[in-house]
């Protein structure tokens, strides 16, 4: 359908920083872009006010949400919270297949953005092993909305070490296959605490990414 094709690409844009934080935003520039009418670009933009991805601006037009450290923090905390409960459940009750299906997250070799991508499918990988459709989407939701952050924060952020990180989600793999749901949600803790504290770091001297 063409308004979720519109919306998919929009949302995408955004949440890759093509379209920057702080970006203005119009309805026809990008109905002349996307080659659509503006009825679409427009339900889109609304879609993306309601996920706090995009302001309305009366009489403006839209823009590109910044980046702010209150946000961002709170952003990190539900992370913190919802995946360790995912990987639990997900120990408890994935099947076999659905477990064994995350060796694919062992290793990794690349250059940085197709890291994000491997990363972001491993952790929603664990989200939809717990069973749990909401608690899937909401992670999906959180873990697609930090990618801006890393994004934006990529050139400065200091300690970020991709096989490392393979290796650490290497060990939570070992944990869920074992079944140890309290060393799996341990481990995908600690790993989302470090990287989320990355870019906090970043973040709490550009409070706002304009």
């Amino acid at each position: 359908m063409l308004r979720e094709t519109v919306y998919a690409r929009l949302r995408y844009e955004v949440l890759s920083c093509q379209l920057a934080p702080g970006e203005p935003l119009r309805e026809q520039e990008l109905a002349a872009r996307y080659e659509v009418s503006k009825q679409p670009v427009r339900e889109a933009l609304l879609r993306l006010e309601r996920e706090r991805l995009v302001t309305v601006l009366p009489r403006q037009g839209y823009r590109v949400n910044p980046i702010s450290l209150s946000d961002a923090r709170d952003l990190c905390r539900f992370r913190e919270t919802l995946e360790p409960i995912c990987a639990s459940e997900a120990a408890r009750q994935a099947s076999d297949e659905e477990l064994a299906a995350l060796e694919a997250y062992r290793s990794f070799s690349g250059d940085s953005s197709a890291f994000t991508a491997y990363n972001r499918h491993f952790h929603c990988a664990i989200a939809d092993a717990s069973g749990s459709a909401r608690m899937a989407a909401t992670v999906r939701e959180l873990v697609e909305q930090a990618e801006r952050l890393v994004l934006v924060s990529l050139q400065s952020v200091k300690g970020r070490n991709n096989a490392l990180l393979a290796a650490e989600h290497g060990d939570i793999v070992d944990a869920l296959l074992a079944r140890n749901g309290r060393l799996a949600a341990n481990l995908l803790r600690d790993h989302v605490v470090r990287a989320n504290a990355r870019i906090l770091e970043f973040l709490s001297r550009f409070p706002v990414v304009p």
